[in-house]
């Protein structure tokens, strides 16, 4: 059986995205764990990590989400466990995922010193684990060799089985290989293959960006699965709107506030992926009706117009089970470019 530590060097690599991809590609019994559980939900009075719970239900996985994570708080995790407790702990959570699976793939946290401190980061786990490193590198080529060098040669890798690397949201492919493959390849980092960036990989659904900015769907619901395309804030007159290019998209977002019901009116009748309204201000009953019957989703939310526009622009990308669209294409690209025979096992 495959152990896997799949980890990153930087914040927002792609590690799970990767996961999804390569598990639905191979089509092998995959086994989970996110030991130190970082991006926290809480859902029917429990506490889970949100990759886990991906992760479980996108391959329908019969283990809790609850379950697949040691910890998710340094402070706690320092008081409860020290290194052999962690490591007796970890083996046992192994014991239990591993069963009638071909492959077990451990997710590090956001970075590879993630847990350093409670003995959860990702060189601790493959210590713990004995599982082989697979390390996802992301960003402008200068910074994956920065990362590549800082891995193999600044890093205490000993006892550690350094599986390769996979580099992810390339501009070409092609191109990396050649003037940055044997660069890799040199450092002693088997290249594993390297992921195209994908723009449909980059858009956000309604829905989503409903459920994380905690907004009320007051019309539209049939249009929640519509991804956003681009982003249009309505602080000018309607007017001056209907002049901006962006505006003429179908599939924008249009901010504005609820008591604007000529900017409102004009992204109903110009086309739009959703409106999100803001100040917490209903809109009159007639555009409310429209906008379910065009099946526009129009959202509400609490905040000022700034505020919420800042909120949308901060918001993390993150996968859902609902995005079919994206998991397929995520499985196509795993099938394509990455060398899943060497990474997975045979």
């Amino acid at each position: 059986m495959r152990k896997l530590i799949v980890a990153s060097t930087r914040r927002g690599a792609g590690k799970t995205s990767v996961i999804v991809g390569m598990g639905q590609a191979a089509g092998k019994k995959l086994g989970y764990l996110k030991p130190f559980g970082d991006r926290l939900l809480y859902r029917k009075k429990r506490l889970w990590d949100y990759d886990a719970a991906l992760i479980a239900q996108v391959f329908r996985l019969e283990d809790n989400p609850e379950d697949m994570s040691l910890g998710f708080d340094h402070s706690k995790l320092r008081f409860m466990y020290d290194a052999a407790k962690t490591r007796g702990k970890l083996q046992e959570m192994l014991a239990r995922v591993e069963k009638g699976k071909d492959v077990v793939l451990l997710e590090a946290g956001k970075d590879i010193a993630y847990g350093a401190s409670v003995h959860l980061d990702a060189l601790s786990l493959a210590r713990h684990t004995g599982a082989s490193l697979l390390a996802v590198l992301s960003g402008e080529e200068g910074e994956v060799l920065d990362d590549a060098v800082l891995l193999k040669q600044r890093m205490d890798t000993s006892g550690v089985d350094l599986a390769g690397v996979i580099v992810n949201r390339v501009h070409d492919p092609e191109d990396f290989r050649g003037d940055t493959g044997g660069a890799l390849s040199a450092l002693g980092l088997p290249l594993l293959g390297v992921l195209p960036r994908s723009d449909e990989l980059t858009q956000i659904s309604v829905g989503f960006l409903a459920e994380s900015l905690f907004a009320k769907v007051i019309a539209g619901e049939a249009g929640l699965r519509g991804v956003i395309g681009a982003i249009f804030v309505g602080a000018m007159s309607a007017d001056a709107a209907l002049r901006n290019p962006v505006f003429a998209q179908p599939d924008k977002l249009v901010i504005t506030s609820g008591d604007r019901s000529d900017m409102i009116l004009a992204a109903l009748e110009g086309g739009s992926a959703a409106i999100l309204l803001s100040n917490n201000i209903l809109p009159p009953a007639n555009l409310i009706s429209l906008a379910t019957e065009r099946g526009v989703p129009m959202l509400l939310a609490a905040d000022d117009t700034f505020a919420v526009a800042k909120q949308v622009d901060d918001l993390e990308l993150l996968l859902t089970r609902d995005d079919e669209a994206k998991i397929a294409k995520l499985a196509a690209l795993a099938k394509e470019h990455l060398d899943l025979a060497r990474i997975l096992g045979a």
